[in-house]
Order: C-alpha cells, then structure tokens, then sequence
C-alpha cells in the first residue's frame, strides 16, 4: 500500500499533472483515450461534452503532460458518501507508472476536496489490472458486478461480457497491506491448466481463484478459452462474493485470496 507523493510519481514518470479546464485540452482527451482503446464512435469513454460538464461542476477531470503532449488522463465524478468514482484513466504508455501517478494525484485531489474514499470498476480477469490495484494501490474490490456496461464495443473488450468488481480505496489509508498468504498452503479453487480453467472441489477459510495470463491475447488466439475464463471466474469468484466472501488479497502467481465466512 503506497505512502508515495503525487509530485514524486509525476517526477518519475516524466510528466505534470494538473486539472483540465479548457475545450481543446478535453478534445485531447478524447484522442488520447480512442488512441488507447479504438472504441466504435459510438461507444466512447467519455465525451467532450460530458467532460466539460464535469469539469465545470467541481468534478475530477486531470491530465498528465510530458512537455506540451498530453500522455494520460483520469475523468471521475462524485458519488454519494463522499466519494469519487473515477469512470476512466488512461495513459498511453503503461510502463512509465504515468497511470500509478494519475492516481495518486487523484487521491491527493480527494483529500483536498474532504473526500474518504475512491471507487472504480475493473475486469477480474486482466490480471496487470488486478495485481495494479491490490498490490500497488491497496484498493480492494468489494463487488462483483455481472455484465455492467454490456457490450462494449472497442478493441479490447469486444466479443466479451463486461463483468466487473468494484474496487474501493480508501483516501486515508488504513496501516495494513493487502494480505500475503503463503499460497503453497492455500487451496486453490480455480487454477489454470494449459490456459484452461479449471474448478477444482477444494474448501477452506482462504481460497486462491486464479485468472489467465494475458486475457486480451487469449480473446484473439482462442475465443473459446477466455470464455471458459469468464464463466470459470464469474462462478467462482463472484459465487462466493455474492454470498459474503471477501477479496483479501493477490498473490504473485495472479489469484485473488478469498476469505470464506
């Protein structure tokens, strides 16, 4: 769970963050984002319009800069019990930590604003995603939400159901870190087997559900698989979410840690 600057991120990453007020930095945006996610014109993130909206009402609408270039952005609009659900973050290049800094700053911009927590929608099975939000953030997902969006009709989320678990994070953060269990030690109810998946009958008070290793590649080279993942996932993971389990933890193999009531 980090303790790190907003300021510090941003030196790292090369980039200046701050808000966005005007129309052609929203148009940048925009491009930015279709850049990332070549979604059909019809199935934008997030419009100009809405954007300009938010911005103007006291919402989250940032951008990352790397000299005059627009790198990354992050659009969120407030939600009730004082909190900021942050809609979309992206950045072009992903392993600049110019996302990791995004959020950072998001968080700094919801202290400033008396807020408590953060909240944003994930796809259980992208793994990097997963292990960005648990392990490197300390957010902890805390719903599993069958299909949320529908269907998504973009280079990545295309041919696929849009399930989603909610992560929460916490604005002050609390003093533990996600839990590390000893994974040999833990039974593990889904597991993956040649990129299959695979439910095994195990029980216990820790449970380990695996994910694909890369499910964006898995939905291009064998459809079939990444719809077994889906269910698989859905059955397991969501199963025992719905019925009061909670997300505890992510191991370095890419499981959830479970813990059963």
């Amino acid at each position: 769970m980090t303790r790190q600057s907003s300021e510090e991120a941003a030196a790292k990453a090369g980039v200046v963050i701050r808000e966005l007020h005007e129309i052609d930095e929203f148009r940048a945006v925009y491009r930015l984002f279709d850049q990332i996610w070549h979604p059909d014109p019809h199935n934008a993130p997030v419009s100009v319009e809405l954007m300009i909206g938010f911005a103007h009402t006291g919402n989250y609408v940032a951008g990352a800069f790397d000299g005059s270039t627009l790198v990354g952005a992050s659009v969120g609009f407030l939600a009730a019990g004082r909190t900021l659900h942050s809609h979309v973050t992206g950045a072009a290049q992903t392993a600049r930590g110019i996302g990791y800094a995004l959020k950072l700053h998001q968080r700094d911009w919801c202290r400033e604003h008396g807020l408590k927590r953060i909240t944003w929608t994930f796809d259980p099975l992208v793994r990097r995603n997963a292990r960005f939000n648990l392990v490197k953030l300390g957010a902890m997902p805390e719903t599993y939400l069958e299909d949320f969006y529908g269907a998504m009709a973009d280079a990545i989320n295309e041919g696929d159901v849009s399930d989603r678990l909610l992560a929460v994070w916490q604005v002050t953060p609390e003093d533990h870190a996600p839990e590390e269990a000893p994974v040999g030690a833990l039974p593990v109810l889904l597991a993956s087997e040649g990129e299959r998946p695979v439910i095994r009958g195990v029980q216990g008070d820790r449970l380990l559900v695996g994910t694909p290793r890369d499910i964006e590649a898995l939905r291009r080279t064998d459809p079939a698989a990444a719809k077994e993942w889906r269910t698989a996932v859905r059955t397991t993971l969501g199963g025992l979410m719905s019925g009061g389990a909670r997300v505890v933890g992510f191991t370095g193999r890419g499981e959830y840690v479970i813990a059963v009531n």
